[in-house]
């Protein structure tokens, strides 16, 4: 092992979390250390959110140019360039990374580039991807490691080399036929997404409606919206085997309460969830605990097992969203600093980009009664948003939760048009803890999407007699 460098903070993964606690410890005058071995700035901007927006966007373009006749403007017929839309994306990519190389260095944190391993308490091997190894020890570190696609322990799977979303975006062509596996909110993205370039999807879910975690009707109208665009959606559908090769030709046997049923495709997509990136990292060497499925054992403050090592992000169990992951910085931060803060108290709010995309912040029907929570439920149907007249965009619903005996609102989904951007409205609503006749009785700008949120909580059933 060569001489340990030693640095007031050393972290593991140059992720959302990390790279903004090592920016600013770097410029309060910490010396610090982040180890990256791929991707400069993490995943976001590199392989996942960003780059799968920017693709997604190209996919609605091209589905709001083969319906522009609908809008009055006449057009020919419309192809898709795949490579523009895979350089269009790259060129994003490219600029997102030289944003963060340049961060790293007015920040003064130094970004090491090689593959790290613990080797001992809050010291780490880094394999340099230059050649050569360092010994780096820190007196206080972070883990911002992430998670990775999952790959289902399914016969003849890892040997057709299937497709994660990384793949799929890097793709110069429309699969003539994409088998997604997994109907959750990556599989559902892309799929619709790959629908509009010109390929022809279907998607094979196994359990009984897409979205697994979210209310039934929220799942049938997105199952509704996925086939009016043509998509084949196999649900309730086991994976038994798989035959040939992704990108060729391939054949996937499934077994559904009718039968088994084979699909055949060109390319596969294996969207079946995530695994933490903590394997092999010689975590044990350093004290730091797991739970059962692999991912950092924190408390609420973000400490692990181990003394004056911390988790941020995915790995650390944390929801797998770029912004909680920000929260995670918060919070660490913070506390380092001999603060009190924690992931306890938090309200985590989320957006699915399909179009119309979902949108979700708070509880749930389903999380309601799996609680026993006893709520008033209201919904609007999109169509009744004067906005959506306006635009052609009457899919989907708003619905609310607001407590049975008082006038707190506790959840809010929405499938329509702007979902992300009139969920913030209700979000604050209830950080604010306003009751939901105050924003009920609020005077929202006409012609736009969150003015609907007046009607929908005029529909909350009034108190059941006490």
């Amino acid at each position: 092992m060569s001489q340990i460098e030693q640095f007031d903070t050393l972290i593991l993964g140059s992720g959302q979390g990390g790279k903004l606690l090592a920016w600013h410890l770097a410029r309060a005058g910490q010396r610090v250390a982040v180890v990256e071995r791929q991707w400069v700035g993490g995943s976001c901007p590199a392989v996942a959110c960003l780059p799968s927006k920017n693709e997604i966007w190209s996919a609605r373009v091209a589905h709001l140019t083969r319906h522009a006749a609908d809008f009055g403007a006449m057009t020919g017929p419309v192809d898709i360039d795949m490579a523009k839309v895979r350089d269009r994306k790259r060129g994003m990519v490219e600029r997102e990374a030289a944003f963060h190389v340049q961060a790293y260095a007015s920040s003064g944190a130094e970004l090491v580039m090689g593959v790290g391993r613990f080797v001992g308490p809050k010291t780490i091997e880094v394999r340099l991807n230059d050649g050569g190894t360092r010994t780096l020890g820190g007196n206080q570190v972070v883990v911002n490691v992430g998670t990775h696609a999952a790959i289902p322990d399914v016969p003849g799977l890892q040997a057709a080399d299937p497709l994660t979303h990384i793949g799929a975006l890097e793709l110069d062509r429309a699969p003539p036929h994409l088998i997604v596996l997994g109907g959750g909110y990556i599989g559902v993205e892309m799929a619709q997404a790959y629908r509009r370039f010109g390929s022809r999807v279907t998607v094979v879910e196994r359990g009984a409606r897409l979205m697994a975690r979210e209310d039934a009707d929220i799942g049938e109208e997105m199952l509704r919206i996925l086939r009016a665009e043509d998509i084949d959606v196999i649900l309730d559908a086991q994976t038994i085997r798989v035959e040939g090769h992704s990108g060729g030709q391939v054949r996937v046997v499934v077994r559904t309460p009718s039968g088994e049923q084979t699909v055949e495709g060109s390319d596969i997509l294996v969207a079946a969830g995530r695994v933490p990136n903590t394997a092999d990292i010689g975590l044990d060497l350093a004290g730091v605990q797991l739970d059962e499925r692999g991912y950092i054992r924190v408390n609420d403050r973000l400490q692990t097992s181990a003394d004056d090592v911390w988790a941020i992000g995915e790995v650390a169990g944390s929801p797998q969203f770029t912004h909680v992951s920000v929260d995670d910085f918060r919070i660490v931060r913070d506390n380092m600093e001999g603060g009190h803060r924690s992931t306890g108290d938090r309200l985590i709010p989320y957006t699915l980009f399909t179009d119309p995309p979902l949108a979700r912040v708070g509880l749930n029907e389903t999380d309601a009664l799996r609680a026993g929570i006893a709520v008033r439920i209201a919904t609007l149907p999109m169509s009744n948003v004067l906005r959506t007249e306006a635009t052609d965009e009457t899919q989907g619903f708003m619905k609310v939760l607001v407590g049975a005996d008082d006038d707190r609102i506790l959840g809010f989904t929405m499938i329509g048009s702007e979902a992300g951007e009139v969920l913030a409205a209700m979000q604050t609503a209830m950080i604010a803890g306003l009751p939901f006749q105050k924003l009920r009785d609020a005077v929202i700008s006409h012609l736009t999407v969150a003015e609907g949120l007046g009607p929908l909580l005029a529909r909350v059933p009034e108190r059941a007699p006490m």
